[in-house]
């Protein structure tokens, strides 16, 4: 199976960047290229880009391949659609400086996380979301894996769950995640959540879920990661580094996009317990306020 499920004009740029910390050196300099100027790209023959990229022709052709395509052709029309769709800045983001203004700081990250939206939304196979989503709803527990900026994504998914009245548990602490990890089933579900897919903290309880016979998830920029290779199944998000906003804290939104499809499939899928159980935990939530403002109001 192909990881990248066919890149296309839409997310061709998300999957060059997706992929880029799996390629030999060589094959990263072409994509850096293909990622800095794909315009240029699109209207080069393979001749003119391998005496731009300083590498041969035969590597040029690899590295379309492990891209997804045929050959060079069939990436340079796909990236000439891409220039086509849409506006240069869009393939190619302004990044932030130390001197922009607040109102450049504003534009640039509002565009950066709609571009990381988009791309993660394009990239995302609704028959791999289904199975991912069929396999939480029928879950005994699941757990969720993740440190760091990716932590508070497992932890945003393990509330989401707990509203929906499914037992999901987010683990930050690899020991403690090796703890629950050890004891999984085969009806359990173990989520992890990695940028880059390489993080060991990470890859360890998932390692030790799986032998148990979960089934696990991958929810990570890179499809062809370590975390990738010991998942079920795997969920792409997008996010575009930049010097302010390093891998993890970029695709921290498109990680969040990733969950939330997951959670509204679960509640379709399961609608009568999971709106019994939303409108149980809102009002619990919502008398517990009611009771703190009367007792407020008497206290003063």
């Amino acid at each position: 199976m192909n990881v990248l499920d066919g890149p296309t004009p839409v997310n061709l740029v998300a999957t060059v960047r997706a992929v880029l910390p799996s390629l030999t050196p060589a094959a990263q300099s072409i994509a850096r290229l293909i990622l800095d100027d794909p315009g240029v790209v699109a209207r080069s023959t393979i001749t003119e880009f391998s005496a731009a990229s300083g590498t041969s022709e035969a590597t040029i052709v690899r590295t379309a391949r492990a891209l997804g395509f045929a050959g060079y052709s069939q990436l340079r029309f796909a990236l000439a659609a891409a220039v086509a769709r849409d506006e240069p800045e869009r393939l190619v983001p302004g990044d932030l400086g130390p001197d922009d203004p607040l109102t450049d700081v504003i534009a640039k990250v509002a565009r950066a996380e709609s571009e990381a939206l988009a791309d993660t939304a394009a990239q995302l196979n609704p028959d791999r979301l289904g199975m991912v989503v069929e396999a939480v709803a029928g879950a005994r527990k699941v757990d969720v894996y993740g440190v760091g900026a990716s932590g508070l994504v497992a932890a945003d998914m393990a509330q989401k769950l707990m509203r929906i009245g499914l037992p999901g548990h987010a683990y930050t602490d690899a020991h403690l995640a090796l703890t629950s990890a050890a004891l999984v089933r085969d009806d359990d579900v173990a989520v992890a959540v990695s940028c880059t897919g390489e993080t060991p903290d990470v890859l360890a309880p998932v390692r030790v879920a799986r032998r148990a016979g979960a089934t696990t998830v991958a929810i990570t920029n890179n499809p062809r990661s370590s975390l990738a290779g010991l998942a079920d199944h795997v969920l792409v998000s997008a996010g575009r580094e930049t010097a302010f906003r390093p891998g993890a804290l970029a695709s921290r939104i498109s990680q969040l996009l990733i969950v939330d499809c997951i959670f509204v499939g679960i509640a379709q899928r399961t609608f009568e317990t999971s709106d019994a159980a939303l409108r149980a935990t809102r009002d619990a939530i919502d008398g517990f306020r009611t009771d703190y403002r009367r007792r407020s109001r008497s206290s003063s």
